[in-house]
């Protein structure tokens, strides 16, 4: 008897599992006919060029497919914060976000590279390790955690904005609390040049600016626009301290819904939209600089060298971790491939 109610038990289980896992699937990717529309949320502006990137990703995609495959974006934390996001796909109530790599080192240690100051010689140097095998081996380290990497987006160098007082070289940055991702690598890197690193939420932040609950931040030029605390913070210090990229990710939960052929489509139209995102990034960066200079911010082109200085601390900590070693070794080799 008691056998009988533990089978039966799990057979209850099962079919309330399965019958969420529909719900779930249905919200997370609908299906009309032999039509399918793939839900995407995420933090960002609509003029922002990682946006942009996505809906050119949707059009190609709608285009390959004859419209029986599309994205449906909801920009501007419509469906929640970037964390939240992330949570859904998990559980398959929403098909694609965007997130950056420094949050994304949560479900995938190996993003945590990224957070290492000073690592890349430069934009095409970053762009041959993400388009390469090291970047495909990180994309697919969060499968586990129910989060597919579809491809890299440039999301440019980060640098600091401060409210009181201009950062010229890392002393400046004493007794500063400056917001920083919930990203062990970011507040590390904050804390070896000299800040007191301080996690808040992007959506947050204007306010905390405002409110002296921060003294700065870290973050591109078009971010430090279009998020518009330059009416804030009137220093805006270009050491290019990191090279963060976004992750454009999926739920694996939709993903393996789709067909072989509907992957072959997704995934070229992500690629696709991969290129044109870094030409619109380019001019973003540009124009970003300009209209935060129009506005009466101080933008500073500091040594880096002096930065550079503070941060071999932090590359010895990391090479005592014998992943995080040989990728410093793998991305240190490719500087001068070409």
């Amino acid at each position: 008897m008691q056998k009988n109610t533990s089978v039966l038990r799990s057979k209850i289980i099962l079919n309330i599992t399965l019958i969420l896992s529909f719900a779930i699937f249905q919200f997370g990717c609908d299906r009309t006919g032999d039509k399918r529309e793939i839900k995407l949320g995420h933090a960002l502006d609509t003029s922002h060029p990682v946006h942009k990137g996505m809906v050119y990703m949707a059009d190609r995609l709608k285009e390959k497919s004859d419209g029986k495959l599309t994205i449906k974006i909801y920009p501007g934390q419509q469906l929640g914060s970037e964390r939240e996001l992330v949570e859904l796909l998990q559980i398959g109530s929403l098909g694609m976000t965007k997130v950056s790599s420094g949050t994304l080192e949560n479900f995938a240690p190996g993003m945590k590279i990224f957070g290492l100051p000073f690592l890349f010689e430069d934009r095409d140097h970053a762009f041959r390790v993400l388009d390469g095998e090291v970047g495909q081996e990180l994309l697919s380290e969060s499968e586990e955690f129910w989060l597919k990497g579809i491809t890299f987006y440039d999301a440019g160098s980060r640098s600091f904005y401060t409210k009181a007082r201009p950062v010229n070289n890392p002393s400046d940055l004493n007794g500063l609390k400056i917001r920083v991702m919930e990203s062990v690598s970011a507040m590390d890197m904050v804390r070896s040049l000299g800040g007191s690193p301080t996690p808040i939420s992007w959506g947050e932040l204007y306010t905390a600016l405002q409110q002296g609950i921060v003294d700065g931040a870290e973050n591109n030029p078009p971010s430090f626009q279009f998020s518009r605390h330059y009416e804030v913070c009137k220093f805006y210090t270009i050491d290019e301290h990191t090279m963060l990229p976004d992750v454009l990710i999926m739920s694996t939960i939709v993903w393996n819904s789709l067909d072989d052929q509907e992957k072959q489509w997704l995934m070229e139209a992500a690629d696709e939209s991969t290129e044109y995102q870094r030409k619109l990034w380019m001019e973003a960066e540009e124009e970003a600089l300009r209209v935060v200079q129009a506005a009466g911010v101080e933008v500073i082109y500091p040594e880096k060298s002096e930065f550079k200085d503070r941060i071999d601390e932090m590359y010895d900590e990391y090479k005592k971790d014998e992943k995080m070693a040989g990728l410093i070794t793998q991305i240190e080799n490719m500087r001068n491939e070409k």
